[in-house]
């Protein structure tokens, strides 16, 4: 046992330290790079800092061995300014500081000398007889605790990427079927579903962890089966519908272009969500007059807008690509298809895509609506988002070549470390 040199005062905690280092087993080896990535990985449970990590392993350089073993002592003392340089230059101050949080943390101990000096007194042959500085002891008698610890917090990062990923696919789903319950006019009350589904994305946090996002998950899913359970009982009268048609003999309407609504009050919706219809109408209903009066007003102040090719498009925001059809865009057709699904998920009103689509063209509309879905984390209000856009874009004050350079970039070195 030993206490501290100077000022520094003795804790019990110090004393707890020496002797958990003193109780290592016999024969207990590690190596000190693997050991120091546990620490790595089990960072957030043990308190430590980045910084105080670097001045960690700045210590184990000075370590001569790569096992650590008591057998060859776990002493090291190296000078402040040795240690300076090998911990990226850190300042005295802030050294000290970290080699506090070492001390605090458990994971190296204060050996220090009569006159607080760090060195080494050996035998005749040379040998180190006795070392005062900073002992790695503690580290090694921790090891199974903190490769323990390690091996959590990996479990946990892996579980809450397939927690993620498994929500983000029910989230798609979940776009997409409610988009084809509009477009094949499904009876049922899809504005409340569309409502609870926007809710939900309302809540995923922006920090998520295992805890917060499984309750999103289970209700998304949840909704996922109410839809499709919906969607099958259409699908099966349907087909009562076409098998009894079969068995009919009386006179058939022979008119090719009859449509048969079983609810007529979802006609006004089906003119807000169409997904793979790509064009206004060429006369226009009353409901969209208004949209034309935006067109007609601002069509001589507006700028056209520079389109990019759709490689550049997909490069830049490749989350689009999940929304296309069959899970892939191969055409502009595709691309503004699934940003009719991406802007009804993003909570996106028709009028205000209408609006964007008549300044700035269905193409780069389209292309806009993807750099939001890439850039959704940043963005609070989708929909104000895109309407200040198309002002902008009225005025003549909006490009859309920075924004798909900026996300380009953005993803550039991820692209390089993958390859």
């Amino acid at each position: 046992m030993t206490t501290p040199f100077g000022r520094r005062a003795m804790s019990l905690g110090m004393l707890a330290n020496q002797q958990l280092a003193v109780a290592i087993e016999p024969g207990t080896t590690r190596n000190k790079w693997k050991l120091f990535r546990a620490v790595c990985e089990a960072r957030p449970l043990l308190g430590m800092t980045d910084r105080a990590l670097t001045v960690l392993d700045a210590l184990l350089t000075f370590y001569p061995d790569d096992e650590l073993s008591q057998a060859r002592g776990l002493v090291v003392f190296p000078s402040n300014a040795q240690l300076s340089l090998r911990a990226r230059g850190m300042t005295a101050a802030t050294l000290r500081r970290h080699l506090a949080v070492l001390v605090n943390a458990g994971l190296i101990l204060r050996k220090d000398s009569p006159n607080g000096k760090r060195y080494a007194r050996r035998d005749r042959v040379g040998e180190i007889d006795e070392a005062f500085g900073f002992s790695l002891a503690p580290l090694l008698a921790r090891a199974c605790e903190i490769e323990s610890l390690a091996a959590q917090v990996v479990a946990e990062r892996h579980l809450l990427r397939i927690t993620r990923d498994r929500l983000t696919i029910c989230r798609r789903d979940v776009a997409k079927l409610i988009a084809a319950a509009f477009e094949e006019a499904v009876p049922g009350d899809w504005e409340t579903i569309m409502d609870m589904y926007r809710a939900l994305v309302g809540r995923i946090p922006r920090v998520v962890t295992v805890q917060n996002l499984s309750p999103i998950l289970e209700e998304m899913a949840m909704l996922r089966s109410e839809i499709i359970n919906l969607l099958e009982m259409r699908v099966k009268t349907q087909k009562i519908d076409a098998s009894e048609s079969h068995t009919e003999r009386h006179k058939q309407n022979s008119n090719p272009n009859y449509n048969y609504e079983s609810e007529p009050r979802v006609e006004t919706p089906l003119v807000a969500f169409q997904p793979n219809r790509l064009e206004l109408p060429s006369e226009p209903t009353e409901a969209l007059q208004p949209r034309k009066t935006f067109r007609s007003e601002h069509a001589t102040t507006a700028k056209p807008l520079q389109s990019f090719p759709l490689a550049l498009v997909l490069q830049a925001c490749p989350q689009i690509a999940d929304y296309g059809p069959g899970g892939r865009i191969g055409s502009w057709r595709d691309l503004m298809a699934a940003a009719v699904v991406v802007r009804m998920m993003l909570g996106v009103s028709a009028s205000a895509h209408e609006e964007a689509s008549m300044a700035m063209g269905p193409e780069n509309a389209a292309t806009v609506i993807a750099c939001i879905l890439e850039r959704g984390g940043h963005i609070n209000s989708a929909g104000g988002y895109l309407r200040d856009l198309t002002r902008r874009t009225v005025r003549g004050e909006f490009a859309i070549g920075p924004m798909l350079m900026a996300l380009a970039r953005g993803r550039a070195p991820d692209e390089r470390q993958a390859g």
